[in-house]
């Protein structure tokens, strides 16, 4: 199978000839979710070495970039992988192997790469990283928001069956870490000036909608997967399907810390206690 892309891949390559080719390498890992009220579970990621971490790795790329990605399973049972928006790169890692996937990048936008075999189990166990592909060159940040029901990881580790129409889940992050720990990522926590352009690119790789809200300013959607007439529209409150992906830029037209959070203020907790969930601040100086 790794012969049959690189050969296809060989030739879109032969047709784009200016096309930068960008190699990576994620490692699919099994650990323990480490919650913001000491709460563990089971849980699974893409890292960037074989040392499992809860925080999903994220690739960043210019638009018309080729990407060769190394899959490398370290687990003792199969995974797949699949990146959205794109056709035909579903692939199965069997354990202990790597595959390498070749995928060019032409438009702007932010994709998911995650498990789709014996889906929604994996994903929802963790595995779901982000790529972002955008020329832009100003000040830059990622969110990939998920949430959990912390007793069904352990359930679904064990081998056991649920029923997805009685999810209610009572952990939620961004980038694997929630409030107040996730104001320490300088990747997630938004800092910058008045007048200055600022995009922050965002996937839901979860299994919920989430509404984002953002007090202080509004923003303007510069790239929807799921609604690309939304594009240019100027709001405060985003709302973001699981699976979708979306860059909003923010150009701060006041000093401030203003909080962002889910309008559904149960995901602004962890296990119940508030506001230990889904929510920062932005920081304008």
């Amino acid at each position: 199978m790794k012969s049959f892309w690189l050969g296809l891949f060989a030739l879109v390559l032969a047709g784009s000839a200016s096309a930068q080719v960008v190699y990576d390498t994620i490692f699919i890992n099994k650990g323990t979710m480490v919650a913001v009220d000491g709460n563990n579970y089971a849980y699974y990621a893409y890292n960037a070495d074989p040392v499992f971490n809860q925080t999903n790795k994220r690739i960043l790329l210019d638009e018309g970039d080729s990407l060769y990605l190394t899959v490398i399973n370290t687990d003792v049972i199969d995974h797949g992988i699949d990146i959205t928006n794109t056709s035909g790169y579903s692939t199965l890692i069997p354990a202990g192997d790597t595959i390498t996937i070749p995928t060019k990048f032409d438009a702007l936008g932010v994709y998911i790469f995650y498990a789709d075999i014996d889906s929604p189990k994996f994903r929802y166990m963790g595995l779901g990283g982000m790529i972002a592909v955008d020329d832009f060159s100003g000040s830059s940040f990622y969110w990939n928001i998920k949430e959990n029901q912390a007793k069904w990881n352990d359930s679904l580790e064990a081998g056991w069956t649920v029923d997805w129409n009685e999810y209610y889940p009572d952990y939620f992050t961004i980038n694997g870490y929630s409030n107040p720990d996730i104001n320490s990522d300088p990747s997630a926590r938004v800092e910058g000036g008045v007048g200055e352009t600022i995009r922050i690119y965002i996937s839901n790789s979860g299994q919920s909608i989430h509404s984002l809200h953002f007090h202080g300013y509004h923003l303007e959607i510069v790239y929807s997967s799921k609604n690309s007439n939304h594009v240019g529209r100027s709001k405060d409150t985003f709302p973001i399907h699981s699976m979708e992906s979306m860059i909003l830029e923010l150009v701060p037209d006041k000093v401030g810390e203003y909080p962002v959070h889910d309008h559904n203020l149960v995901v602004a907790s962890a296990g119940g206690i508030y506001p230990n969930g889904m929510f920062l601040t932005l920081l304008i100086e």
